[in-house]
């Protein structure tokens, strides 16, 4: 009664269930890869942020991007804001509404600069240029997270003053200083730089809905490969069925 399926319908049905089957395991495996790599991320994340302090000088090179297993470490540095050169990064989202981080250069007593993320301000009103937000003048002390350069920007250059990406090494270009590798996060400074920009918290250790897609993608590879064994099953029932009703008729003819 299965003899059907080697013919040429049934062997297309049933190269596409496995082609299905297959691609579907294979986006399952390549959820648990991202959930693997999403547990190595939480990992560093709740080991480095708990981690002493490192000073600038230590924990930083001038020209290099810090260690992968370096991100969200603290960072300590001294030394005085360059207002001047101080940038707003366009497009930033926070708490549902879009603005701005704002970038400033850390000149640091030793020499080299670091570029700090000070924290969020909103857009001004349609979308025009965020208020200014001068930092503290004199000696100050931040500690922040260390995080490694964004990517570069590509299209149309954004207006004077802002950038849409902190990638270190173009900013870095257009300062008159040495500038660390990586940026900070902040996180404290003394003296305080008051309410304004509101800093940024610290990322929340997730799962995320890896494992759930994984799952789906394996049921899905089961539906496949079981669908085409139902649909085998209801084709040889029909057969059956019409082979056994096939003599009765005969007869009442």
């Amino acid at each position: 009664m299965y003899r059907f399926l080697l013919t040429r319908r049934w062997l297309g049905l049933l190269a596409v269930a496995i082609l299905a089957a297959v691609a579907c395991v294979g986006l399952g495996d390549w959820q648990l890869h991202r959930l693997g790599h999403r547990h190595e991320r939480n990992h560093l994340i709740r080991t480095n942020l708990d981690a002493p302090a490192q000073g600038a000088g230590q924990a930083l090179q001038v020209g290099r991007e810090p260690a992968a297993d370096r991100q969200f470490s603290p960072v300590r540095a001294t030394g005085r804001w360059d207002v001047r050169r101080q940038l707003l990064v366009r497009l930033r989202p926070f708490e549902g509404q879009v603005g701005y981080y704002v970038l400033t250069p850390l000149v640091t007593s030793s020499g080299p600069a670091v570029l700090v993320n000070r924290g969020w301000v909103p857009s001004g009103e349609r979308g025009q240029a965020a208020p200014a937000v001068p930092p503290p003048v004199g000696t100050v002390t931040v500690t922040g997270r260390l995080r490694p350069s964004e990517p570069a920007a590509h299209g149309d250059p954004p207006p004077t003053g802002q950038v849409t990406r902190i990638n270190v090494p173009a900013i870095a270009r257009t300062l008159p200083y040495d500038v660390y590798g990586g940026f900070l996060e902040l996180t404290r400074q003394e003296p305080p730089q008051g309410r304004t920009p509101l800093l940024i918290p610290p990322p929340e250790p997730s799962e995320g809905p890896h494992l759930l897609y994984a799952s789906q993608w394996f049921l899905f590879a089961g539906l496949a490969l079981g669908g085409y064994v139902v649909l085998a099953r209801r084709e040889a029932a029909d057969r059956r069925t019409g082979r056994a009703a096939e003599p009765r008729t005969v007869a009442a003819l």
